[in-house]
């Protein structure tokens, strides 16, 4: 089944934005799993290490929907990979795991984290919401969400490190709501005292060259630009 990113620039033109909003109608009724399985990326590991190096070393899990799994790439090609080969090349001494789940919502990743810290975990990447947002949910429901998977991680792996992904969402569904959508983020971030990616698809989402011809997944390409542009934030976390 195809499921969108759900994040799209402000800037996107309303063509762009309905064929966004067709293409995401398809998944509104997600089955949920007591044991949800991970992307490929995700039961790949995404370890640049081999099994016995990986066991002396800490943990970078990234947790979000199919932006974090790369939607139809290779998953060596998905942003956690990336970043998990410039982490090896530096010698920084961490294992990263990519726990993205294609069509996954704040509700989904809520059901399914406990699931997932079944593995330590040393730093956290939350990811989601854009689903949210595309789908015109509550937003109190999106942020006691997120802030519920922030708590979840915080009980379980109190020294955890926990790094927000900021999202957005196309200006059709108002004025209001797409403000108070992004002002989530920097909100939530403030109040747990995490650091922020104001923007996750900064310089990607709504660039033709940078996306899949369904003009919402990124490209290699793209995730490479998502790469960086996570970096700059995870670097200092490290």
């Amino acid at each position: 089944m195809r499921t969108p990113i759900r994040t799209l620039l402000t800037t996107l033109t309303a063509s762009t934005l309905l064929m966004l909003t067709i293409g995401c109608s398809g998944n509104g009724d997600q089955k949920k799993e007591t044991n949800p399985p991970m992307s490929a990326s995700a039961t790949a590991a995404q370890s640049t290490t081999t099994a016995g190096a990986a066991a002396s070393k800490k943990t970078v899990l990234f947790y979000g929907n199919s932006l974090t799994a790369g939607y139809g790439l290779d998953p060596a090609q998905a942003f956690p990979a990336l970043i998990g080969k410039r982490i090896d090349s530096l010698g920084l001494g961490y294992t990263v795991v990519n726990a993205g789940l294609s069509g996954e919502t704040t509700a989904g990743g809520k059901s399914r984290i406990s699931w997932v810290l079944r593995q330590p975990v040393d730093v956290f990447v939350l990811e989601l919401g854009g689903n949210d947002g595309l789908r015109g949910i509550d937003l109190r429901s999106t942020r006691q969400n997120l802030q519920a998977i922030i708590d979840t991680v915080r009980t379980k792996y109190p020294d955890c490190k926990i790094v927000l992904a900021g999202m957005q969402v196309p200006p059709n569904l108002g004025a209001q709501y797409t403000r108070d959508f992004r002002a989530i983020y920097g909100q939530l971030a403030d109040q747990n005292k995490l650091p922020l990616i104001p923007f996750l698809l900064e310089g990607v989402g709504g660039v033709a060259r940078l996306n899949l011809p369904d003009g919402i997944h990124p490209t290699a390409e793209g995730h490479r630009i998502v790469a960086e542009t996570v970096w700059k934030t995870l670097k200092d976390v490290l």
